[in-house]
């Protein structure tokens, strides 16, 4: 559906998104607003401004923090902002999950509890294809994985449940895996972590022979396996390739109806540019569009205005003359 669609193009495009200190900054003072109180969290933010490093990235993942709380939630809750703040580091953990791409099919395995109102629709979704809008951990050790439930808890409204997954590393180029075990801040975990955008194909779901725990399988899918590859392929030739900027996430943004935040990103655009940058011209124009888009017509006409001023100053500065004369 749609959904899948702009949630796959959104993370290509932050990954591809040039990433500068203000937006670190901004991401840490969140952060230290957050855990305020948490004098804990307050020495783990000050270890990660002086000491992070790209190379380091999955262990600060791994490690119980404000980086996994935050990142995690921000995932969880679709906070595109907080997504787009903690992008270069998703794009680094990205970078350590290719570097270190599992070499052969693996079998791993993942449990959790869910709702009943959300096994139901698995249980309808058999031979379709299930897109993770999180990195997904597993265990290559399927009594470990088990460990993590808790059978005795007889909450009603909730299943047991055990993912077993098949996953060649032939099958996918976009979205690695790999064993995190050497990285971590826990060796010895057996941890394979899949990147965040993963797609899977349902192929069973059905009861364990002691009835405790629903045994949903699943198998890794390349991003062309899909029903929707045709349109994702057309919208990401639209968006380009290379590098991306603000203006391009604003658009896509705008694409998904999401008009507060594409005016936040060209509004943020517009704060980096100089005045005289004839980028700020089409900037303002998009400005316009979507806050017509958005229903609010008469700030469009405002943006719009601002778009004519600007280029009717930058005409008749292109008409004064190169030299002077004493």
């Amino acid at each position: 559906n749609g959904q899948f669609v702009y949630s796959q193009l959104l993370i290509d495009c932050l990954l591809r998104l040039k990433y500068i200190e203000a937006d670190k900054q901004e991401l840490i003072c969140l952060c230290k607003q957050k855990y305020e109180n948490d004098i804990a969290e307050l020495h783990n933010l000050h270890e990660f401004e002086k000491k992070y490093s790209a190379n380091r990235t999955l262990w600060w993942y791994t490690r119980e923090s404000f980086f996994y709380k935050t990142l995690n939630e921000a995932l969880r809750m679709q906070d595109i902002h907080l997504i787009f703040l903690f992008r270069e580091f998703i794009f680094n953990i990205y970078n350590q999950l290719k570097e270190n791409q599992a070499k052969k099919t693996l079998r791993v395995y993942r449990s959790q509890r869910v709702s009943s109102n959300e096994l139901e629709p698995l249980k309808q979704c058999h031979g379709q294809l299930i897109s993770v809008n999180s990195f997904f951990s597993t265990s290559t050790n399927k009594q470990k994985a088990l460990s993590f439930l808790n059978l005795s808890d007889a909450t009603s409204n909730f299943e047991s449940v055990l993912f077993e997954i098949d996953a060649d590393p032939l099958v996918t180029i976009t979205k690695p895996f790999a064993d995190i075990s050497p990285h971590s801040a826990y060796r010895g975990e057996e941890e394979i972590l899949f990147m965040l955008g993963s797609i899977f194909r349902l192929k069973s779901i059905e009861r364990s022979s002691d009835s405790h725990v629903w045994i949903i399988g699943m198998t890794l899918c390349s991003d062309n396996e899909h029903e929707l590859k045709h349109v994702l392929m057309d919208i990401k030739q639209k968006l380009g390739s290379g590098e991306t900027d603000l203006r391009t996430l604003g658009r896509l943004l705008s694409e998904m109806s999401k008009f507060d935040l594409a005016e936040k990103y060209f509004i943020r655009l517009t704060e980096q540019l100089s005045l005289n940058d004839s980028l700020l011209d089409d900037l303002y124009e998009d400005l316009g569009k979507i806050a017509a888009q958005a229903g609010n017509f008469d700030k469009g006409m405002e943006w719009r205005k601002k778009a004519i001023v600007m280029k009717k100053q930058r005409l008749l500065a292109g008409k004064q003359p190169f030299y002077s004369v004493y």
